[in-house]
């Protein structure tokens, strides 16, 4: 995945509205697809500050609750999805923490939270995955807005 698929990601996945029975159904497409293929993990939907959706399936551990805090904060505080900001930094060739100035116990640039975007409104929460490698953290993300976005079709 590159800079440019990205963003298109991004851009992409702008939903129309984001209530809290669309949190209530993106979280449940993760879970329900990670008990199919019978993953480990841990995810979560925030809107405005509140937690609005959080599960974690058998076998993962405390510290996907402290992944998902400092993914998502990421993606609050530059409007992309924490892929994106660890790629953008490494084709920089330059650490996040340092250039940002943030303390790594508060912000981790790995894969795995996404921005929600709403129509007209702007980047609004998060969807944060945590518990398989960041790659597929970042596409188990995308899948759940993206089923949510053909719902609101």
């Amino acid at each position: 995945m590159n800079l440019t698929e990205l963003l298109a990601q991004e851009e992409t996945l702008t939903l129309r509205h984001f209530t809290n029975r669309d949190a209530l159904a993106a979280g449940q497409y993760v879970i329900d697809r990670a008990l199919r293929e019978q993953l480990s993990v841990a995810v979560e939907l925030k809107r405005n500050g509140q937690r609005l959706f959080y599960a974690a399936l058998d076998g993962t551990a405390p510290d996907q609750e402290e992944w998902i805090r400092r993914k998502s904060n990421v993606v609050l505080r530059h409007g992309h999805s924490s892929l994106y900001m660890r790629l953008y930094n490494e084709s920089k060739n330059r650490p996040y923490h340092t250039m940002y100035a943030v303390d790594p116990a508060d912000y981790a640039d790995a894969g795995g939270s996404f921005p929600v975007r709403v129509a007209g409104v702007g980047v609004i929460g998060t969807i944060t995955v945590s518990g398989l490698s960041q790659e597929a953290d970042h596409q188990l993300a995308i899948e759940a807005l993206t089923y949510l976005n053909e719902q609101q079709k």
